[in-house]
């Protein structure tokens, strides 16, 4: 590729880049010196799981990964302690060292499912930042002013709510400032709302002596609800290491405009492809149905291989186009004897986390019952969180939960 091909390529997607006459001298001097540039992406590790959201960031890594730069996936296990401020109008919960070293460990292997892992450095800022002396933290803490960590917007917020702000939180942006000067980054790469952090680490390295790192902001992924950012705790995610079947489902939830910025955010394809198939829909020629499902195909592809993405799309068409069940259909046994809320038998049999999930989850109308021939169900949705199961009644029934079917039999409780 030449330089502005390269440049399109890497800015892809991008909300934005600080700046780009600085990466396009980078990639210049790389190419003429055969020296790769250093880009870097943090991670917190806060919960086990990386989900669609967490990809857009390690994408556009590997984008860089594909030009011969140098990946370096960098797990926050040191920083997981102090806890991300961003976007918080609390002080965030304290984790664990325990915790956040299992929570670090299950990264290690999701991220390979889209990086190189031999072209991949996986690092730790716990190598460094633990190893500070109370004279680096203090020469550290002289390198940036009070004033201007309080210009953040979820600190400025909290002033004005006198809500609030404990003294480690305002080492965060400084220790993940600190993670560019003791790795050198060139690049490195966060969300929108990292955008303070990133240009905290710019700051640092120049005080540092180094040449400051150029910062890509990546769009936040909006959730399956299309309004809210794709979280774990708010239900709206599409984790990685989800079964093919599960992930096509959810992804054929999304709403029709919504497709589009997953294309964008979640593939290789370019603007223009994108475009193209954008007026192939609007002028009738593709079905979004159609292209919706070429979508959820390719981002299962990406995790589970193009054999597993043809399953799920054949489970998905055979389950609700031609109203039949998955090819493989889960069976489990359950003790019951007498009626019992529905909430609480999909929390038992593992469909729902919780009970108020359950709960949530039939008031959004996802949950139905499904009953007759089991090759051709009639389903009934249940939107009242009072609704009994009765085992006299249904001994044998099919329990659906968004994508999630489950054939439940009841037995007798002993």
């Amino acid at each position: 590729m030449t330089i502005d091909e390269q440049l399109a390529y890497l800015t892809k997607g991008a909300e934005e880049t600080i700046r780009v006459e600085e990466l396009r001298a980078k990639l210049e001097r790389s190419a003429n010196s055969g020296k790769p540039l250093r880009v870097k992406a943090g991670f917190d590790p806060t919960a086990p799981d990386i989900h669609l959201g967490h990809t857009v960031l390690i994408r556009k890594l590997k984008h860089f990964q594909d030009l011969g730069h140098t990946v370096i996936f960098l797990i926050g296990d040191f920083t997981g302690l102090i806890g991300d401020p961003s976007g918080r109008n609390v002080t965030r919960p304290p984790m664990t060292p325990e915790e956040v070293a299992a929570n670090a460990e299950t990264y290690k292997t999701q991220v390979f499912k889209i990086l190189d892992p031999e072209k991949t450095v996986i690092d730790f800022n716990s190598r460094w930042l633990s190893k500070l002396s109370s004279l680096d933290w203090i020469t550290l803490c002289s390198r940036y002013t009070v004033a201007r960590l309080l210009e953040r917007d979820d600190f400025s917020k909290r002033m004005k709510e006198q809500r609030p702000i404990a003294i480690h939180e305002l080492l965060y942006p400084l220790s993940q400032g600190y993670d560019s000067v003791a790795l050198e980054a060139d690049v490195e790469l966060g969300g929108t709302d990292q955008k303070f952090n990133l240009l905290v680490g710019r700051t640092l390295q120049h005080e540092y002596g180094q040449e400051p790192q150029v910062i890509m902001t990546m769009p936040i992924l909006e959730g399956l609800d299309g309004v809210q950012k794709m979280s774990k705790s708010l239900g709206n995610y599409v984790g990685i290491n989800e079964a093919p079947a599960e992930m096509f489902g959810k992804l054929m939830s999304i709403s029709d405009e919504m497709m589009w910025r997953y294309y964008l955010l979640l593939t290789d394809m370019t603007p223009v492809e994108i475009e193209d198939l954008k007026d192939e829909v609007q002028s009738g020629a593709q079905h979004p149905l159609e292209v919706k499902k070429a979508l959820a195909g390719r981002v299962v592809a990406d995790f589970h291989g193009d054999d597993a993405a043809a399953r799920a799309r054949a489970d998905f068409e055979a389950q609700f186009r031609d109203r039949g069940l998955p090819s493989v259909l889960a069976s489990q046994q359950y003790p019951l004897s007498a009626p019992r809320k529905l909430f609480r038998v999909l929390t038992d049999v593992g469909l729902c986390e919780s009970n108020s999930e359950a709960q949530r989850k039939m008031k959004e109308g996802a949950v139905y019952v499904g009953a007759g021939d089991s090759a051709q169900p009639e389903w009934q949705k249940i939107s009242d969180p009072k609704w009994e199961v009765n085992p006299q009644r249904h001994p044998m029934t099919l329990l659906r939960v968004g994508r999630q079917v489950l054939h439940v039999v009841f037995v007798p409780e002993t």
